[in-house]
């Protein structure tokens, strides 16, 4: 993105993360056979220079799964939740119009091997549940030096990973307007909370990464232009959206095209 950004923040340690482009769940084409969190999908975004970002789900007995939904049905032939079943059945499943199946966290990260900045998504049901954190930052604890970033829509996986794995920068995830069905169940304090980073003494993220259409904030641009952090933005797929993280990002997660 812009020069001047990249500048502002060097001194963070984290112009790596805003060096490139980050795909959204790989480079991932349907069309192609390239399903999104797939080891294909990784291979594509190492291909094209580009950082990835990747979801983590929990399996039945514990494990760190790349994969983005809580259901299987989307993206499998199965149907039911994905936490119900072991990572043993789950690395099986095929994906959806190709040939890859659901990786484990770890193999996704055999896989990269640091060759590209990573950055994964935990999942979350905002249940105060810090299994799937926990397993991921263990996995990650293996990997020091690699470009790896966590983030999170929930506030308290962020909080909690200042003490769970202190060493890997934090991010959280956000916007204005928490309409979506997956917080419906949160009360209109918390959404509010979240929406104006209320949370921050607690959290205190590394970077931001805000939903593109909702850059022109009062939450954003203080923590990029006033406090110097890092701000991506989220999920860049139109022209228009691409000049909206031109003006007020340093880096955008896009899919849908090669930048």
């Amino acid at each position: 993105m812009r020069d001047r950004s990249m500048h502002e923040h060097s001194h963070s340690g984290l112009g790596w993360l805003i060096a490139r482009p980050i795909a959204h769940r790989g480079l991932h084409d349907a069309a192609a056979g390239v399903i999104e969190n797939s080891i294909p999908a990784a291979e594509a975004a190492i291909a094209g220079g580009f950082g990835i970002e990747c979801d983590v789900q929990l399996s039945a007995d514990g494990e760190a799964m790349v994969f983005h939904d809580f259901g299987l049905d989307r993206l499998t032939g199965h149907s039911g939740a994905a936490a119900a079943q072991k990572a043993e059945a789950l690395a099986a499943i095929t994906l959806k119009g190709s040939e890859a199946k659901i990786p484990t966290l770890s193999g996704f990260l055999d896989l990269i091997a640091g060759r590209v900045p990573l950055v994964i998504e935990i999942k979350s049901r905002f249940d105060g549940d810090l299994a799937l954190t926990r397993r991921a930052a263990e996995i990650v604890s293996g990997r020091a030096g690699q470009p790896i970033v966590f983030k999170s829509f929930d506030p308290e996986i962020v909080t909690a990973l200042r003490d769970i794995a202190p060493a890997v920068p934090r991010g959280i995830v956000a916007m204005n307007d928490y309409t979506y069905d997956d917080y419906a169940h949160l009360d209109a304090g918390k959404r509010r909370a979240m929406a104006n980073l209320l949370h921050f003494d607690e959290s205190r993220p590394d970077f931001l990464s805000w939903k593109v259409s909702d850059l022109e904030s009062a939450a954003p641009y203080l923590c990029r232009n006033a406090l110097g952090m890092p701000l991506m933005s989220w999920t860049v797929r139109t022209p228009a959206d691409r000049a909206m993280a031109a003006r007020h990002a340093d880096q955008m997660v896009f899919e849908g095209f090669k930048p």
